[in-house]
């Protein structure tokens, strides 16, 4: 027996809500996109008024990612939708997932400003700004490939990844060596990695928004970077 052919009206309705979930996760993605560029702002210029705005707008984007995920809930409620369709709503739900948590990544960035004394603020290391310029791009990369269903950008982005871990090994090794040559500046230096850390998560999540939008064409989980959680200073 042939399998009978959706009634058009559905299918326009799920092609809907499915466009709409996808532009509800872009819209998330330019809000975390937004808090991560101007925690980076807040800490070059040591601007703690604009660090407290990145911290308290993080509830923004918390809300905005537990609104799409109960819309993606209802939909596979409601449509039940299978196969291919089935992958947009999962996909989407776990990138929310990972563009919050870069949200909280962007407000830990924030924290350090709000935290840093006066006295410790240390001149940002080149390499601090440069992580963040590769992770922004790499972010922006991630969603325009999954705007445009590009599998090839999406392996693109995950290479990337790779740079920024040398440019982060490269900047914990030149604060080590600041800390140790200047005791007194020890807290600035901590925080200052800490940044880096931060943004350096914020290029693994990014790595995980590419592994969605393979997904969403194979329908395949492949982990474009298998080596990301082992030791990073090795």
């Amino acid at each position: 027996m042939s399998e009978q052919p959706t009634d058009p009206p559905l299918r326009a309705a799920l092609d809907r809500e499915l466009a709409a979930l996808k532009d509800g996760v872009l819209q998330l993605g330019d809000m975390t996109s937004e808090a991560i560029a101007r925690a980076m702002q807040s800490l070059l210029n040591r601007d703690t008024v604009l660090a407290q705005e990145i911290v308290a707008d993080d509830a923004a984007i918390n809300a905005k990612r537990f609104d799409i995920e109960e819309e993606s809930l209802s939909l596979i409620a409601t449509q039940q939708p299978a196969a291919g369709d089935l992958r947009a709503v999962v996909a989407a739900m776990n990138m929310v997932g990972d563009l919050e948590r870069m949200g909280d990544h962007a407000a830990g960035i924030a924290t350090i400003v709000l935290r840093m004394e006066e006295k410790e603020q240390i001149e940002i290391p080149l390499g601090l700004s440069s992580m963040f310029e590769k992770t922004n791009e790499m972010l922006q990369r991630a969603l325009n490939a999954y705007t445009q269903d590009d599998a090839a950008m999406a392996h693109q982005v995950a290479s990337m990844d790779d740079e920024i871990d040398k440019i982060y090994k490269k900047l914990f090794r030149g604060l080590m060596e600041f800390i140790a040559e200047q005791p007194q500046m020890t807290t600035g230096g901590l925080y200052l990695l800490f940044a880096g850390h931060n943004l350096e998560r914020i290029a693994d999540r990014s790595t995980n928004l590419a592994e969605r939008v393979i997904f969403l064409g194979s329908g395949k989980m492949q982990e474009l970077n298998p080596e990301a959680d082992e030791a990073r200073m090795s």
